[in-house]
């Protein structure tokens, strides 16, 4: 293995990261994670609720990537209107709903118990 591009490859991958930033959706869900963070931090959570919380938040944000990166793709190889590139960005964004959907829910399933 060369360890020069495995080392390069995560330079490749913070570009990545960097580059998401630009979108709404990802700083938005960067910052509804910062929240689960202090909020959780402040709630005196066990260790099987973090990870938990952390598989979650990496679940939504992995998916907003996939559908960034899925919108770049189709933006790429239909700069025109195609109803069939609106199809696979609006699935693509509905995946990251379900995960959002879900993760809201198991947060009240964790949290809620906890303040009330």
């Amino acid at each position: 293995m060369d360890i020069r591009k495995f080392i390069r490859s995560f330079g490749y991958a913070a570009e990545g990261l960097i580059t998401a930033m630009r979108e709404q959706n990802i700083r938005f869900h960067y910052t509804s994670a910062a929240v689960v963070w202090l909020v959780g931090f402040f709630t005196g959570l066990s260790v099987m609720e973090w990870m938990i919380l952390i598989l979650v938040m990496a679940l939504v944000i992995g998916a907003e990537l996939f559908n960034t990166a899925i919108e770049r793709v189709v933006d790429l190889a239909s700069p025109e209107i195609h109803p069939l590139a609106k199809q696979a960005k609006d699935i693509a964004a509905g995946a990251v709903l379900v995960f959002a959907i879900a993760s809201v829910i198991i947060g009240m399933l964790i949290f809620l118990p906890k303040w009330f």
